[in-house]
């Protein structure tokens, strides 16, 4: 049950934000064996991700997501999911 998680961690980039934003652009694709979604905001915030259904309930999930921290700068967050877990990879 990977993909909760995945939803989780991308409500709380824009949670994170804590600001009124536009929808700049938002796309999606949801079907029963897999997905796809984007969006950007128009306070920095972008995300994508994408997944595939594998065997049962193991989603297989990718994706990355971006935001402006407090000081400036410009997080970004790639990651996969998968049975093993959430493996995000942070950079600056």
């Amino acid at each position: 049950i990977v993909f909760p998680q995945i939803v989780l961690a991308c409500l709380l980039a824009v949670a994170f934000a804590n600001e009124e934003a536009d929808v700049l652009k938002s796309d999606s694709e949801v079907n029963v064996l897999d997905f796809n979604y984007g969006y950007e905001l128009s306070n920095h915030i972008k995300a994508v991700q994408s997944g595939v259904l594998k065997e049962h309930d193991n989603w297989v999930v990718s994706g990355e997501y971006e935001y402006v921290a407090p000081n400036g700068k410009t997080i970004k967050v790639v990651y996969h999911a998968d049975e093993t877990g959430y493996h995000p990879k942070v950079v600056e």
